[in-house]
């Protein structure tokens, strides 16, 4: 029976990683930006990559088809 080695975690391994709201991190972003440009460019960035999943989806379907 192999066993698998055993993962040594540090104890700042059970830091809290997230935040209440978003105000939280304002405070702890770099270059001075603001949370409201993250969450924007978060948002902008997702809907791109949905549109261009959709269209390579797409294209894969209708070349399956032919």
């Amino acid at each position: 029976m192999i066993l698998a080695p055993r993962l040594m975690l540090l104890p700042l391994s059970f830091a809290p990683v997230a935040f209440t709201t978003a105000g939280d991190a304002a405070d702890g972003l770099i270059f001075g930006w603001e949370i409201a440009t993250v969450q924007k460019w978060a948002l902008i960035y997702l809907g791109a990559s949905l549109l261009a999943f959709v269209i390579v989806w797409l294209v894969g379907a209708l070349r399956t088809r032919v």
